[in-house]
């Protein structure tokens, strides 16, 4: 029979354990999918319920934030380009940038690819669009602002040496090197690995740093474009001469935008709302 309070379908705990016992069994269940996709709601609501100073300074400092991205991966490509397996070594670089952006709390617009999205799913209201909208616009162009001077200081500063200035400048070739339809198609995937991650978060308490670092590292090493952290190599590439405005307006900027959102909305945030639809309304 089952104890008083508990339903049938609610597993209970083998018998022999001590209440503590008991209580930190429960605590280390996995989180239901349900539950994951409410903590990320709510974060969600929370966002589009913010002002426009606070998410345009943090999306600001994560336009900043992610340039270290770029210069990470250059500094170590810069040391060890004699090295056979250089590139997969400094691709780790391509993740310092994230990991201060998430772990700081900033706003990073491929992450309100997902949150944003979710409360308007929940309560089915598409008046709610706007609101999406305008987190969107103000978060966009707080990274954008971000990335152009970070991208502006890796130009113009001298900062740097000539090997990572190279580097830099390699990063930046290597990336419009693909079409606008690769940009296209790698943007759908590294929009979902990154609406992913956002997934993953609430369930890895403990390890962010390392889940951070896996997802970032295998958008680097598959060369999937992020409008955000390939911005910073768009515009350091115009800065610089070596590609126009338009070239990096069509062949960057507006199919790997469009590329990301449909893999962190259309696609992961309809699916992950799919599989808990039906447990939530219930």
């Amino acid at each position: 029979m089952a104890d008083k309070g508990s339903t049938p379908n609610t597993p209970q705990p083998p018998e022999g354990l001590t209440r503590r016992e008991t209580k930190e069994v429960k605590e280390r269940r996995r989180l239901r999918a349900a539950m994951v996709y409410e903590i990320i709601r709510l974060e969600g609501e929370a966002e589009l319920a913010r002002s426009f100073n606070a998410l345009w300074w943090s999306a600001l400092a994560a336009g900043l934030s992610i340039g270290f991205s770029v210069l990470s991966q250059a500094l170590l490509e810069a040391q060890l380009q004699h090295l056979p397996s250089a590139a997969i070594i400094a691709d780790f670089g391509y993740c310092v940038g994230f990991l201060i952006v998430i772990l700081a709390h900033q706003q990073l617009f491929t992450e309100n690819t997902l949150t944003a999205v979710l409360p308007v799913m929940m309560r089915k209201d598409w008046s709610g669009i706007w609101d999406v909208l305008r987190l969107w616009g103000i978060v966009l162009s707080g990274n954008l602002v971000g990335c152009f001077v970070f991208a502006a200081f890796l130009a113009y500063s001298g900062a740097f040496d000539e090997p990572t200035q190279k580097a830099i400048t390699e990063i930046g070739r290597h990336l419009m090197a693909n079409s606008a339809f690769e940009m296209f198609m790698k943007g759908i995937v590294s929009g979902w690995l990154i609406a992913a991650l956002v997934w993953m978060l609430p369930s890895s308490e403990g390890t962010e740093i390392f889940i951070i670092t896996l997802i970032t590292y295998i958008i680097a090493l598959g060369d999937f474009t992020h409008i955000i952290a390939g911005s910073v190599e768009a515009i350091y590439m115009c800065l610089i001469g070596e590609v126009g405005f338009g070239q990096a307006l069509g062949g960057f900027f507006i199919p790997t935008l469009l590329g990301n959102v449909a893999g962190g909305t259309v696609i992961f945030a309809l699916i992950s709302y799919a599989q808990v639809r039906q447990e939530l309304e219930s």
